[in-house]
């Protein structure tokens, strides 16, 4: 009977095994690098894929954007569609692989695309089983294609240099599954990084680069402007996402300038509702260390180190009215979370507005407290100018 027991208990763990009867080998897969999404005639759309060439890395990688012999590591597979579905339908019959998006970092929308309406794109990528909802989105200025076809000079491909400039902080970072949220916010507004494709004159030869010039504004799902890069510093300050910057500033009557790096940044937004006038007061702290002193002043005296920090204040506060204009007074568009933040803690006076919040948003009263200590004054006390002028 024990016999009888184990040898039922055994045939019934097999069941449980599974095993890799799905398994795809590598070698039968074309790795997606990057998507670039552009707009064709009748309003046809073009996927161009950047697939990874494993070959061109077998010799031990390459460098300056190709392989050991100096070969290009990827190459750029395009096909036109009525939708995202049917052009990647067709595309596959062109490759001998079958695609694979789970390397697929970089996507990026032409502004044509944008200014449409990304929404239902965007529908395909989230419900694919395959692309990461953690890949960075972006707009190109122009079409995205010629991105994506990019050889850079430092990666091994473009996708790899446009994933580092995003994960460096020079913009926002905007993720597939960020930008999902943000389109069903109560704002309903996104905010993308927005890359441009530039060239430089070089010694030998003229090279082009991919890089972050701003941020591309979206009301609903369709891209209605942009902000610089300047007034996108104002938009992380508000997020409360600022890494590594350097804030340079001027002390009143003083010449020469003073440049920070902040060390540390906390910020609150508390919406009020007076009488019908609808407030938002944003609280920033902030600490800066002194990374360079082009003064004269000596910033181990008080009374300097108050001078600074009175300008520190000044200089942000400046940067985020100024972003904060632009949003309500020129875009109309709340990509900073007010309508979140007034619908939390009223709920009731939400209700009534929610449908005309594109009304109320620019008549918000903002009031902005910047709190910004210096805590480090660096490794030397006294400015190299001060020495000079004893």
């Amino acid at each position: 009977m024990r016999g009888i027991i184990y040898l039922a208990l055994f045939g019934g763990s097999l069941l449980l095994l599974s095993g890799c009867w799905d398994r795809v080998e590598v070698n039968d897969l074309a790795i997606i690098t990057a998507a670039a999404i552009d707009k064709k005639e009748d309003d046809r759309i073009e996927l161009s894929l950047q697939v990874f060439i494993p070959k061109a890395m077998s010799s031990g990688g390459g460098q300056g954007g190709g392989g050991g012999s100096g070969e290009p590591v990827t190459f750029v597979s395009s096909y036109e569609g009525k939708n995202l579905a049917e052009a990647l339908s067709k595309l596959q019959t062109e490759l001998p692989r079958k695609v694979f998006w789970g390397h697929c970092h970089i996507f990026i929308f032409g502004e044509e695309v944008a200014r449409e309406g990304v929404q239902d794109h965007l529908d395909f990528l989230l419900r694919h089983p395959q692309p990461r909802e953690r890949a960075f989105v972006f707009v190109s200025d122009g079409k995205a294609r010629p991105l994506a076809e990019l050889q850079t000079q430092l990666e091994n491909f473009s996708a790899e240099t446009i994933r580092r400039q995003a994960n460096l902080g020079v913009g926002l970072k905007t993720t597939m599954q960020k930008l999902d949220e943000m389109l069903a916010s109560e704002a309903q507004a996104a905010a993308l990084p927005y890359i441009k494709l530039s060239t430089e004159k070089g010694t030998q030869s003229d090279y082009q680069y991919p890089h972050i010039v701003g941020t591309a504004v979206f009301k609903k799902d369709k891209m209605v402007g942009t902000l610089s890069l300047a007034k996108t510093r104002g938009v992380i300050w508000l997020k409360n996402e600022i890494e590594e910057y350097t804030v340079t500033l001027k002390p009143k009557n003083i010449n020469g300038d003073i440049s920070l790096n902040p060390v540390s940044t906390h910020v609150t937004m508390t919406p009020h509702i007076y009488n019908d006038e609808w407030e938002m007061d944003v609280n920033i702290r902030t600490e800066g260390a002194v990374v360079q002193n082009r003064t004269t002043i000596d910033l181990t005296n008080p009374s300097s180190i108050q001078l600074a920090e009175k300008a520190f204040q000044e200089d942000i506060k400046n940067r985020i009215e100024s972003t904060i204009h632009e949003l309500q007074q020129e875009l109309d568009t709340d990509i900073l979370d007010f309508a979140k933040e007034f619908h939390h803690k009223y709920p009731k006076h939400w209700r009534s507005v929610k449908n005309r919040w594109d009304e109320i948003f620019p008549q918000v009263k903002v009031n902005i407290n910047v709190k910004g200590n210096i805590r480090r004054q660096g490794n030397i006390n006294e400015s190299v100018k001060s020495r000079e002028e004893r």
